[in-house]
């Protein structure tokens, strides 16, 4: 398995998933034991971004007081962490080297949300994943963005140049956006949880799956 996982393209994106992880939990960890009141901010926007939350762990950042920057580059590191496993699951499990259930469940979830846009964006290329990966919308972003990519049979470079560039886009808009608000309105924290609401709501029926899935397979 690990000289599969070195020698395979799908492979070596796992782990660097896994080397940005280990990155983040040894800034997290020792910033917890100095007390840098910036590292419990920056778990839970990671755990929001697990929960597919972009604009939400932009609005965590922003009402905690960081920095347009630091906000840009936290956010994006864990939108590059995410896709990383989440690509090289999708590989893997088609191509049978993951035979998990619940593996292979979640997979097929996010195939079901890729299939329904891979047309429309076909005819675009690169171009389509960009606008598609950058789109402020529900079921977007570049975990499905750049599995449309590998099921177009795009090359890695260019899926995730693509998709890299428009979360990035994406991620410098929310900044400002939600620095503008939070400047000119007292309404920036209703509108932060109504934006989770609306974006967490799509993951509720495929979670819901998931969960009836890892049940059934531990009572097997």
């Amino acid at each position: 398995m690990k000289k599969f996982l070195l020698n395979s393209i799908a492979g070596r994106v796992l782990l660097t998933g896994i080397l940005l992880t280990a990155l983040f939990f040894i800034f997290f960890i020792v910033g917890i034991i100095q007390g840098v009141p910036g590292a419990k901010i920056a778990f839970i926007v990671f755990i929001t971004h697990c929960v597919g939350s972009r604009a939400g762990g932009i609005g965590l950042c922003i009402l905690n007081d960081f920095d347009p920057l630091t906000t840009i580059a936290l956010n994006f590191y864990f939108e590059c962490l995410i896709v990383c496993y989440t690509y090289a699951g999708f590989v893997l499990s088609t191509s049978g080297v993951f035979k998990a259930a619940w593996i292979k469940t979640f997979m097929g979830n996010l195939k079901e949300k890729a299939e329904e846009k891979k047309e429309k964006i076909k005819r675009w290329g690169w171009v389509g994943i960009f606008v598609f990966v950058m789109a402020p919308l529900p079921v977007t972003g570049p975990v499905v963005g750049t599995i449309i990519g590998y099921m177009l049979r795009m090359p890695l470079l260019n899926n995730f140049t693509a998709a890299g560039l428009g979360t990035l886009t994406a991620i410098v808009a929310w900044c400002y956006g939600f620095d503008l608000l939070e400047h000119r309105f007292e309404m920036l924290q209703y509108i932060f949880v109504a934006i989770c609401i609306v974006i967490i709501i799509p993951y509720l029926k495929p979670l819901k799956k998931l969960i009836n899935s890892l049940c059934r397979e531990s009572n097997e």
